[in-house]
């Protein structure tokens, strides 16, 4: 390669070559009527092939990406006629990695010297992931304000139907909505990219926290349940659960009254987790199962004293519609003397998600 001289400065083969490993591409040349091709040390090693070994470009096409094969073949054909510079981006398969490679030359007789042609192949598999990586973002925050709109939408429908007054519509609503937020802000990372989870009893805690002024521990709310990873999906969805039936027990049940107590406790039952909500020496008042929708019959006291009680409210048909569809599961309610208990059995495999 004979030097380059501009504006004063000679430009020899070392100063190229410096040049070309600074920039990270790899060199090859292509026989367009014998279809050999050689690459510098860089593009062996970029492709993993051997360099003592004769090669094609169709013996290395065939580690291009199947769903890129006859793209990239068709466009490195066409230049052997069409000229100008042209570049392709494609994917490679190594071993079991998904490599980015773009290919840049020039084609048409300009670009052929001696039947060879000439160009850069250059790895841009961090860009690329990038580029996936902002659309997947960008796809996922699309979802979840679209799901955001979707549950907004159905808990003013159903606070709207349950609500006296405009007042009364406004402050559960408001509380709903910051239940689930607590539950988000909650949800975190798990390392190795396994998505995000909360801790379960972490969850209850948290949610629970603004229905006992001395913490879910330490004051009348207790929780007990196994160690386990809930997703971020189900984490939104317990949420609803958990403040439904802790705003039902402020209004009918044991937190209404002083003595009151709520504990939560749970356990694994093979592929299903178990959860008991015990409400111990609530006001008496009934609601239709737990959910504030009804009166307290006349005549009748005592967390226990209607244990015909039913559950077709709103807030009722919320909390089975959300245990069913969203996490897999089954709720049912039994009414004692002491109070109620609400057992919940939701799947594994629904809480991770």
């Amino acid at each position: 390669m004979s030097p380059t001289t501009v504006t004063g400065h000679e430009w020899g083969h070392e100063d190229l070559r410096r040049a070309v490993d600074a920039a990270g591409v790899a060199m090859w040349s292509w026989n367009v009527d014998t279809d050999s091709l050689a690459m510098d040390p860089r593009g062996y090693a970029l492709w993993d092939v051997s360099p003592h070994q004769p090669l094609s470009f169709e013996k290395l096409s065939e580690k291009i990406h199947p769903a890129d094969r006859d793209r990239v073949r068709e466009a490195f054909a066409a230049t052997r006629s069409v000229a100008g510079r042209y570049e392709i981006d494609f994917r490679t398969l190594v071993g079991d990695d998904v490599r980015w490679i773009s290919a840049r030359g020039q084609g048409g007789d300009v670009g052929i010297k001696d039947r060879a042609m000439t160009g850069v192949f250059m790895d841009i598999t961090g860009r690329k992931q990038a580029e996936e990586g902002n659309e997947l973002l960008a796809g996922e925050m699309s979802h979840r304000v679209r799901n955001l709109l979707a549950i907004a939408a159905g808990l003013t429908k159903i606070t709207g139907r349950s609500s006296t007054d405009v007042n009364d519509m406004s402050r559960q609503l408001t509380h709903r909505l910051m239940a689930l937020g607590r539950a988000h802000d909650l949800v975190r990372p798990l390392p190795g990219g396994q998505g995000k989870a909360a801790l379960l009893g972490d969850l209850m805690t948290v949610l629970l926290a603004p229905y006992d002024d001395d913490g879910a521990f330490a004051g009348r709310i207790r929780v007990a349940v196994p160690r386990m990873g809930i997703g971020e999906a189900a984490a939104t969805s317990l949420a609803l659960v958990v403040h439904e039936l802790a705003t039902n027990s402020l209004k009918y049940g044991a937190l209404s009254a002083e003595s009151g107590t709520l504990d939560i406790t749970g356990a694994l039952a093979g592929e299903d987790v178990r959860i008991d909500w015990k409400e111990h020496d609530g006001s008496g008042q009934t609601g239709d199962g737990q959910t504030g929708e009804g009166q307290t019959r006349e005549g009748q006291t005592g967390p226990g004293a209607n244990p015909n009680r039913t559950s077709d409210g709103y807030g009722s048909s919320l909390i089975r519609q959300t245990v069913k569809s969203q996490l897999g599961g089954t709720i049912s309610y039994d009414w004692n003397d002491a109070g109620v208990v609400v057992s919940l059995v939701f799947a594994v495999s629904r809480l991770s998600q």
